[in-house]
């Protein structure tokens, strides 16, 4: 089973949402801001992505700015309480598979987490060749 965190409104996890399909998987898709998150289910994310939650902290189109949460001397625990009251400071798509979790920025490290590549061509949000009319990732 595959399951992929996902904003429907951001164009990276959309990207990684169609790679999943092309390469012939139907993830479970959680909109992770209509649902929210739970403190074990993000520390069990992040330590299965092995990310801590600074590394996971979304600083732009976020409110971690104005929350505070970009200075150094910020606990883990109030990113992940601030994390828990404004989902949208999670950065995605976060992606988990048999092979293991991952933050799936930029998008094609998705690719590493699948048994088999897509065909392609496939291209990036901005445009870019993944993987090209050969297969073959670029």
């Amino acid at each position: 089973m595959i399951v992929i965190h996902h904003n429907p409104e951001c164009g990276t996890s959309r990207n990684v949402l169609a790679f999943l399909r092309t390469a012939g998987c139907e993830p479970v898709v959680i909109d992770y801001l209509a649902e929210g998150w739970t403190r074990p289910q993000l520390l069990g994310l992040f330590a299965a992505a092995g990310l801590s939650p600074r590394e996971a902290l979304r600083e732009t189109k976020s409110p971690a700015r104005d929350l505070g949460l970009m200075e150094e001397n910020v606990s883990d625990e109030r990113i992940l309480d601030a994390m828990i009251g404004h989902p949208v400071l999670v950065n995605r798509p976060i992606v988990c598979t048999p092979r293991g979790t991952r933050l799936c920025r930029p998008s094609e490290t998705v690719f590493d987490l699948l048994d088999a590549l897509p065909l392609g061509p496939l291209c990036k949000e901005d445009g870019q060749v993944v993987i090209d009319e050969t297969g073959a990732r670029t």
